[in-house]
């Protein structure tokens, strides 16, 4: 008796939905509330590809219907916003989809421009290396009159580049020259800090901690650098300001070094394409004045490498195979007018190594812990006829 009321009391329940509906419209459905309103369960972006000039981003936008049949809302629309550190980097909507019994996945497509990529890098450099994102998704229908807001979604990316530029370690600068004995100089210690950070350029203020051991002074006339990221020249040039240091003395050498930042755009594909791993290295050398001979000094053991990962969208495990995600849905018939929809972007792991010795290597690796999500449900989605644009920047 339980078995064929319950039975029964479901299917009047649904017979019951449906004389509503044609008598009432769905309009009337839901302000008598007989229709539930329709949200945004989830969004999930991945990485689809990357060239020189543009990254592909597909993002699925889960919409939940929580009646007892499909509700075909004419004029059904889903949009969602990605901000960084306060920038508009991506909008994206969809428009004329019709979203049946359950959760409805909805795709969604665009291109990243990389040549915006620049403006997040200042800002993150000039907030301290950390960004926050926050992800805005919502429904909107024209037949209830509403707009239906999903979670607010809110990440971090926090970065550590030059840290392990930090040393106090003795180094020996060894000229290889018939003319003077090695080692010439010592480096007793060094340091960086990020300095003023432009559209055009992100300085890095670099500090070294000289002895020359010679019974006579030593002039350091040029100083000069090469800054690469995964082997991308991002950065080169030399410094001004000539030091002498005094026979037998120790003397500070302040150098301004610059990551030129229309470079990035070149840098953020080779990004991509290792995993979001990149290299960092900074190479040295030294015009130097001893005993009447000048010098150009490779300065090897001052060489810096840094090694780091980011993980854009908290799905990297996921990608690797590490992650399964799935989630019951009804599939989703659209009729469709697409405008693309970006995420930008979450946690960074880090590993560095700093190989600033003449004698030894250095190495301090860094490790910030992945998040792996795990859901136990099916996921099915169709995706009509679509036109993309892309508002904004990763």
């Amino acid at each position: 008796m339980g078995l064929t009321s319950a039975l029964f009391g479901g299917k009047l329940r649904i017979a019951l939905v449906a004389l509503v509906l044609v008598a009432a419209g769905v309009g009337g459905a839901y302000a008598t509330g007989v229709i539930g309103a329709p949200s945004v369960d989830r969004v999930d972006n991945r990485f689809a590809g990357v060239n020189e000039t543009e990254t592909v981003i597909e993002t699925d936008l889960y919409v939940s219907n929580p009646n007892p049949l499909s509700a075909n809302l004419s004029g059904l629309e889903v949009d969602y916003g990605v901000e960084m550190n306060g920038i508009q980097m991506a909008t994206g909507e969809k428009e004329g989809v019709a979203i049946g019994r359950g959760t409805t996945a909805v795709p969604l497509r665009t291109t990243l421009e990389n040549e915006r990529i620049p403006e997040w890098w200042v800002s993150h450099i000039q907030n301290g290396e950390h960004t926050d994102l926050v992800v805005d998704a919502n429904v909107s229908s024209e037949t209830l009159g509403r707009t239906f807001e999903a979670p607010e979604i809110t990440r971090s990316i926090d970065t550590d580049l030059l840290s392990a530029f930090n040393s106090t370690e003795t180094r020996e600068i060894d000229a290889n020259s018939p003319v003077v004995s090695d080692p010439v100089l010592y480096v007793n210690e060094t340091s960086a800090e990020w300095g003023e950070s432009t559209g055009e350029r992100t300085a890095l203020e670099l500090t070294f901690v000289v002895h020359n051991p010679k019974p006579y002074p030593i002039a350091v006339s040029e100083l000069g650098y090469d800054i690469s990221m995964n082997d991308v020249d991002v950065g080169e040039g030399t410094t001004n300001s000539e030091y002498v240091i005094p026979p037998q003395s120790t003397e500070t050498i302040e150098a301004t070094t610059y990551i030129q930042n229309d470079k990035l755009d070149e840098w953020w594909v080779s990004h991509l394409e290792r995993d979001q791993t990149t290299d960092l290295r900074i190479d040295f050398y030294a015009n130097l004045d001893a005993g009447g001979t000048t010098l150009r000094v490779p300065l090897d053991p001052l060489t810096y490498e840094k090694t780091f990962e980011t993980d854009i969208f908290g799905n990297k495990a996921a990608s690797e195979g590490n992650e399964t995600a799935t989630e019951t849905t009804a599939t989703a018939t659209e009729t469709a007018t697409e405008t693309a929809t970006t995420t930008s972007t979450a946690t960074a792991t880090e590993t560095s190594t700093d190989t600033a010795t003449a004698t030894t290597t250095t190495t301090e690796t860094t490790t910030t812990t992945t998040e792996t999500t795990t859901s136990a449900t099916t996921t099915t989605s169709s995706d009509g006829g679509t036109t993309t644009t892309d508002d904004g920047l990763l």
